[in-house]
């Protein structure tokens, strides 16, 4: 966890009777416009500010039970908690095998057009600024 200490990071487990059943992290980051789907691309600046989630994992035991949609729910949430304090137009993740990127797609995240194992959700920005 050396990125979490270093500030690069922000690590979330999940335990379980005192055992780590599941974890990811997010930090921040960018993507150049001509990798994000069109949809992202229109009227953002280049590079487009993003949220990384990095290394969504859960033991072996745990999988298919869920925590995987939970974790990315929190990830999700935790995202868009930050993006209505500072600029992320979307939560991006490399799938690490073809079952991951099903995995993000059917939680509606969108392959780049030309890095196919990046995927992007995107994240909607607030309509009512003023009213705040």
């Amino acid at each position: 966890m050396p990125n979490q200490i270093n500030g690069a990071s922000r690590t979330y487990v999940v335990v379980e009777a005192q055992k780590a059943v599941g974890y990811y992290c997010l930090a921040s980051g960018a993507l150049e416009l001509n990798h994000a789907p069109a949809g992202i691309r229109r009227n953002m600046p280049d590079p487009l500010p993003v949220a990384i989630l990095g290394r969504l994992a859960v033991d072996n035991a745990w999988q298919g039970k869920g925590l995987g949609v939970a974790m990315l729910q929190d990830a999700v949430l935790r995202t868009s908690q930050a993006a209505d304090i500072v600029g992320i137009r979307g939560l991006l993740v490399h799938a690490l095998s073809e079952q991951a990127k099903q995995f993000y797609q059917l939680h509606g995240f969108a392959a780049s057009p030309t890095q196919p194992m990046t995927l992007i959700l995107s994240l909607k920005p607030k309509s009512d600024v003023a009213g705040r």
